[in-house]
């Protein structure tokens, strides 16, 4: 089986009303269940951990002030201001779900520019934020480089090493998309 299975409303074609159906789905099974948001929309974030979402991966966070509004959205009061209407949350977590929704909730935030390379620390550094999740197409955009290479383009290489740097020195677990089993390999190594 798989440990998580991740609804992608970034760059998947679907919108809430699938990926409600689609969390149903993921919920029958031991995996956990994720959200990729398409942005920093705090609304659409809550909507979707009160769909049942255990999970959420933000793209495109680029400043630590944009990793605490992402931690805020996933947290109940007193870590965030998440509101309190957990429809399936509670179906699927039981009655006491608010109670251990900020232990259990697992936010992830996408690293994948100069820019937010360049406030990796800051970014790490939040308090609430569980892993880091690296998006290499973009990240090579933004750095020059080939997308979609493989070997990665030594730039791109050093800047992913330096994300896995950051992250496990803050505690965080590190994700990266892979398009081809080679490049998997070399990431779990």
């Amino acid at each position: 089986g798989y440990d998580a299975v991740t609804v992608d409303l970034q760059h998947g074609m679907l919108g809430t009303d699938t990926a409600i159906a689609m969390l149903q789905a993921i919920s029958a099974q031991p995996a956990a269940p994720m959200v990729r948001v398409p942005s920093l929309d705090e609304p659409l974030i809550m909507k979707m951990l009160d769909a049942g979402a255990y999970g959420i991966v933000c793209p495109s966070i680029e400043s630590a002030e944009q990793a605490r509004r992402l931690v805020d959205a996933c947290g109940y009061p007193p870590v965030g201001s998440r509101s309190v209407g957990p429809a399936r949350g509670l179906l699927h977590g039981g009655a006491d779900y608010v109670q251990h929704a900020n232990d259990t909730v697992l936010v992830w935030a996408m690293i994948e520019s100069r820019a937010g390379l360049n406030e990796l620390d800051e970014v790490c550094a939040v308090e609430g934020l569980d892993a880091i999740y690296i998006g290499p197409s973009d990240l090579a955009a933004s750095l020059g480089v080939p997308i979609g290479a493989y070997p990665l383009p030594d730039e791109l290489s050093a800047a992913i090493d330096t994300i896995i740097a950051a992250a496990h020195a803050r505690g965080l677990r590190v994700g990266i998309f892979c398009p081809g089993e080679d490049m998997a390999v070399d990431m779990v190594g």
